[in-house]
């Protein structure tokens, strides 16, 4: 196997690495970077539990290999927020009951964010479009889009 000398900023902290060619972003995220957030759900990119954004943009980390991601920003859930100061989606899921099991909800919050980045004041039918690369077994989806309109009255207060 191959090794690549990859750099990257993970959560505005940027890391240098040796990577093999084979290996995902997903896995350097989780066992090389101790970032536990993005799930490895079912490795074919369906079910949206491994979610980050990089460059902007949400990205299956399954299926992105860790060598595509040289030079790039990647945002993961444990760069939003801390236990002291949690994001306004974070707290929106836990006041609206959107958190259930949680296998989801780092990839939900990511997706959301996301979105309230680019329209912060969006439909039901965008947030809807936002989150459905993002497979939910627990709920009907009504706590988390609650959640996420609850988050983006609560952001958009905050830029006035």
């Amino acid at each position: 196997m191959s090794k690549h000398s990859i750099t990257f900023v993970v959560n505005r902290k940027k890391h240098t690495l040796r990577v093999e060619s084979h290996e995902t972003l997903l896995r350097v995220l989780r066992d090389r970077l101790d970032l536990k957030g993005a799930k490895d759900g079912c490795g074919t990119g369906d079910c949206g539990a491994c979610v980050v954004i990089v460059d902007g943009a949400i990205v299956n980390a399954c299926l992105m290999l860790a060598v595509q991601a040289r030079n790039r920003k990647i945002e993961t859930i444990e760069g939003i927020g801390s236990a002291k100061k949690l994001h306004p989606l974070q707290r929106a899921f836990m006041r609206e009951g959107a958190v259930q099991c949680g296998y989801c909800t780092p990839a939900m919050i990511l997706a959301a964010k996301n979105l309230l980045e680019s329209n912060p004041n969006p439909s039901q039918a965008e947030i809807r479009q936002a989150i459905s690369s993002v497979l939910c077994r627990c709920t009907g989806y009504t706590k988390i889009i609650r959640a996420i309109e609850s988050a983006a009255s609560e952001m958009r207060g905050s830029r006035k």
